[in-house]
């Protein structure tokens, strides 16, 4: 197989602090230093969230603006995506960072249980979200935690709500959400397939299921995310070092079923996202 295959990493995310692995980057200066290492491994997306000091979730504006501007100047050509996600806060605060034009941001599109709550997407929310990114020429990356939300993609792919090429991401293994199951998996590609047929999709494995859903999308030819966000661990002993270590088991996992890894040349074109001009 030669199609190249785009590795994200999920840099930081809301939840896993230092106290759960040091290695988590927390502030602007850490989550710039450890992208550019996972950039120099072979990450062509960073996802990223921003922390307030206390490491507590944030989605202040102005730490994304710092964020993006280190990323422009040391990872430069990566693939910038910017987390909409509801952890980090409540109702349009959310996309209060798109009108900074990063080159993605997540969407969900349909609501669903998270390990000790509701993550709610309601259609009016998902809408202005989905406006704001059009507005901003901001490519969305459609976080997928239920079957339903690949239907509620297409139909707003259809509808122009979302334009453009699909990018459909597969997040497996959050509890009380879709389990990591490869009949699942299987029939989520067929769906994809069947419902958008030009789109381009991605899989992601929380916790110790991140290696396994990593080899499900690079052996089936879609693209795959790791990162300290999903996962902070090796194996059941051994901490992650690094979100670059993280990165370098997935290009592992590329040389093993003989694809290239996209670098951010190749991810933009995949992607269909130029580069923006200074």
């Amino acid at each position: 197989m030669t199609k190249p295959c785009i590795i994200c990493v999920a840099i930081t995310g809301s939840v896993p602090t230092q106290k759960d692995n040091p290695a988590v980057p927390i502030t602007v200066a850490e989550q710039l230093e450890s992208t550019q290492e996972a950039f120099e491994a072979g990450a062509s997306i960073c996802h990223a969230h921003v922390r307030n000091d206390d490491q507590t979730p944030s989605s202040d504006p102005e730490k994304f603006a710092r964020l993006k501007e280190g990323l422009e100047k040391f990872c430069p050509g990566m693939i910038i995506q910017f987390s909409t996600g509801g952890r980090s806060g409540a109702g349009k605060a959310r996309g209060g960072m798109l009108p900074l034009e990063p080159d993605m941001a997540s969407l969900s599109v349909g609501s669903n249980n998270f390990p000790t709550r509701v993550y709610e997407n309601p259609p009016d929310l998902v809408d202005w979200l989905a406006s704001e990114m059009r507005e901003h020429h901001v490519k969305p990356e459609i976080e997928a935690f239920d079957l339903s939300h690949i239907h509620q993609a297409a139909a707003m792919n259809k509808d122009g709500r979302i334009p453009g090429r699909l990018y459909v991401q597969f997040v497996m293994g959050v509890k009380n959400a879709m389990p990591v199951d490869k009949d699942v998996f299987d029939y989520y590609i067929k769906t994809v397939t069947r419902l958008a047929p030009d789109a381009d999709w991605c899989a992601a494995g929380i916790g110790r299921n991140q290696l396994m859903v990593n080899e499900w999308s690079i052996a089936a030819g879609g693209h795959t995310r790791t990162g300290l966000e999903d996962n902070i661990r090796l194996d059941k002993d051994t901490l992650a070092p690094s979100n670059a270590a993280l990165v370098k088991r997935a290009v592992d996992l590329c040389e093993k079923y003989e694809r290239p890894v996209a670098n951010w040349q190749t991810a933009r074109e995949i992607l269909d996202i130029p580069l923006k001009a200074a």
